[in-house]
């Protein structure tokens, strides 16, 4: 354990020293130091690196360029790289095409996005009825060609008909998305295109035929900081053929007398094909409690809407669905793991809301609807479990589903009765069903191939519950081959997230063999800060909490450790965006535990997170340096500020895309350069670059694989194979 990591004064003085200290890494890829002093409540934070924000420097260009070269030529010679590649792609190439997002409209017909094996990025098809021949209608591989980054489909939604299909394009991984229109009887594009759409909230809704609704972004002057892009976005209506600059705000700050919205809000609506109303959602950055509203649909284009209030923060609801006249909301108010309740919506009161499913130990999630059913999704000791609900009778049933499996619905549709759904487990592949509560019978949907590596023989998994730092028990998933010996030498990945209280799912990926192969593990930790448990599991591990998260992560590794799976030399922490803060905080405190660490678009330097474009929407999660207790809490969770001079640190690998629009790569740059310089030891800092990615969002198959591989490659390296 690393203690007096600070010279603390009376007024909390914290000076960061900074000396070069010597390691391998050749003197070149050093950075420069250019010492920035902030003073956050009377305490002095010394950044050596702030220059590194302004990635436009040629000073900073010049460098990330230098270290991407040098990490890509360190990569590149490592001995399991090209297996590795050369296996994932054999894993890859056993299932013929992968089939998903799947939308069913009322006359049977269907679109979904399929991409085939030999090819880098899915692709829309269409269907007339499950059994037809189907077409292709938007391929973002051939508007790809020629260009010097790539274009992915970020989403679609049909037109309720089906005669229109309106999408969104991203280039380069960026999630810069800009809406077109596809007309399905004249095989075109519309000319229908609209830029700075937000799209993680949201997507476009479709009115009738001829229009729809969408969040935009406002338009920024270029003198404008970054901090203002995700501000004042608003939801507008949109005519097809008529000029985007004509199109009508409906939902947004200062539009409605009766809603309340400030400017880091995100509006949106939601509308339902076979309901009266309509539903007004604000989300609070990116916070999970909603502020919800409802109007007639026939109101939607009045000048002053009189939109009617269905619950707000307080009430802790987190999703919501409708089923004729009310709407069912998840809530955690007085329910740590969610309860649903319903009202009506002409008339709302979350007050007086009947509960449906009262607190129970499931943690209640989100709803699909059918046509005369709700589904209902609930965690189960992490395992999701359907549950079938009939509105008029209130009669509830539990899908009959393996107890060692997840089911999650894939597709459902208020004009049909049945259900598409998948199932899955840690060590073997989801098989699409049908559902009809009417025969109460699965049937397999044929829309994918079954792959020759769906289900291996040899694996096996467990979940254990490990006592953390304050007795808190936390559960851990482990992926290995059953003949495994426990010699303590086993290649390990221990992985984790811990936000938002987003839990890590049951899934299968036939990719993970390449490793398991090897004699490795693969462990996922399920730590504070996710939504395992539900609304308290969450707050548990937020803000000041947050601790929580990688001492969490920290008694997992010991737990590997103690019972022989692995030993410190073999065992690996991985992390990524909001989870870098669990690996880089893991390092930090317990350099000792960990012989590797993976950084993927890593948040490192919290204090200067709401600098950042998307550090405004994350003051909900994580708190803001503008009071003393948000400070205090991002300092103790700010991995940069961790780096201690003279530590011989973990081996780490840090990968980002340049075109990251959710954290700036100048965590990852600033990351590296503090470990290059502070590490005692002769253990590699690699900054693996990527000039043709973002956060991961809309990258390539072989983008992803060969990241992967890289990963791999590094790690075995690092323990000594």
């Amino acid at each position: 354990m690393i203690k007096n990591r600070y010279h603390m004064k009376s007024e909390y003085l914290i000076i960061l020293v900074i000396s070069i200290i010597w390691s391998k890494m050749p003197d070149k890829l050093l950075a420069p130091i250019h010492p920035v002093t902030d003073n956050y409540h009377g305490v002095e934070i010394i950044d050596p690196y702030r220059y590194m924000e302004n990635l436009d420097l040629p000073e900073v260009q010049d460098w990330i360029k230098l270290q991407a070269e040098y990490s890509s030529a360190e990569l590149n010679k490592l001995k399991h790289k090209e297996a590795f590649l050369t296996r994932l792609l054999e894993l890859d190439m056993g299932k013929e095409y992968r089939v998903y997002n799947i939308k069913r409209m009322k006359d049977e017909s269907l679109f979904y996005l399929k991409i085939k094996s030999n090819e880098n990025l899915p692709k829309l098809y269409y269907r007339s009825h499950l059994t037809a021949i189907e077409k292709l209608i938007i391929d973002p591989e051939e508007m790809s060609e020629g260009k010097t980054q790539h274009y992915s489909l970020e989403f679609y939604q049909p037109s309720p008909n089906g005669r229109f299909v309106v999408y969104g394009i991203a280039e380069g991984g960026s999630e810069q998305t800009i809406i077109h229109v596809y007309d399905m009887i004249n095989n075109q594009d519309t000319g229908d295109v609209i830029d700075r759409i937000e799209t993680a909230y949201n997507i476009p809704q479709w009115w009738n035929e001829q229009g729809f609704f969408y969040c935009r972004r406002q338009k920024l002057d270029e003198n404008e900081p970054a901090t203002e892009i995700y501000k004042n976005t608003m939801t507008l209506y949109h005519e097809l053929g008529e000029p985007v600059e004509n199109d009508k705000p409906i939902f947004g700050r200062s539009l409605s007398s009766n809603v309340e919205m400030l400017d880091v809000d995100f509006p949106s609506i939601r509308v339902w094909e076979n309901s009266n109303y309509i539903i007004g959602k604000i989300k609070h950055g990116d916070s999970s409690e909603l502020t919800l509203y409802t109007i007639l649909k026939d109101q939607i284009f009045e000048n002053q809407v009189n939109w009617k209030m269905v619950c707000d923060v307080p009430d802790s609801v987190v999703s919501f669905t409708q089923f004729g006249e009310d709407i069912y909301l998840f809530s955690a108010y007085k329910a740590p793991r969610y309860k649903v309740v319903r009202t009506k919506m002409d008339q709302p009161d979350f007050t007086n809301a009947e509960v449906i499913l009262p607190p129970a130990e499931l943690v209640y999630r989100y709803a699909s609807r059918t046509k005369d059913r709700l589904y209902f999704s609930a965690l189960d000791g992490g395992y999701n479990r359907l549950i079938e609900y009939d509105p008029i009778t209130g009669n509830l049933h539990r899908l009959d589903l393996p107890e060692n499996e997840s089911a999650y619905i894939i597709s459902s549709n208020t004009n049909h009765t049945d259900i598409f759904l998948r199932s899955a487990s840690w060590i073997h592949a989801g098989r699409m069903q049908v559902y009809d509560h009417g025969e109460s019978t699965f049937e397999v949907l044929n829309l994918e191939p079954p792959g020759k590596f769906d289900n291996p023989e040899g694996l096996t998994s467990e979940r254990v519950m490990i006592t953390s730092h304050d007795g808190v028990q936390v559960p851990l998933s482990i992926i290995y081959q059953k003949n495994l010996q426990h010699t303590g030498k086993n290649p390990t990945i221990l992985s984790g997230y811990g936000s938002y209280g987003s839990a890590q799912s049951v899934y299968y990926r036939a990719s993970r063999m390449a490793w398991l192969e090897k004699g490795g593990i693969i462990a996922i930790a399920h730590v504070r800060g996710g939504g395992e448990y539900g609304k308290e599991w969450h707050l548990m591990g937020q803000k000041s909490n947050k601790p929580n998260t990688w001492k969490d992560f920290i008694s997992c590794a010991e737990y590997l450790i103690d019972k022989g799976y692995t030993s410190e030399q073999y065992l690996a922490g991985q992390g990524g965006s909001a989870g870098g803060i669990l690996i880089g905080r893991a390092i930090t405190e317990r350099p000792d535990l960990f012989q590797c660490a993976i950084i993927n678009v890593g948040c490192m330097d919290m204090l200067r997170m709401e600098t950042t474009t998307n550090g405004v929407p994350n003051i909900k999660e994580f708190g803001s340096v503008k009071t003393r207790e948000g400070f205090d809490a991002l300092l103790a969770m700010s991995s940069f500020h961790h780096v201690v001079d003279g530590v011989d640190y973990p081996a780490v690998l840090s990968t980002h895309g340049v075109n990251d629009p959710r954290v700036e790569p100048w965590f990852s740059a600033k990351m590296t350069a503090r470990l290059q310089t502070a590490t005692s030891g002769n253990r590699p800092i690699l900054f693996r670059v990527d000039y043709d990615a973002g956060h991961g969002i809309g990258s390539t198959k072989m983008q992803r694989y060969e990241k992967q591989a890289d990963i791999w490659a590094f790690l075995l390296w690092q323990f000594g194979q």
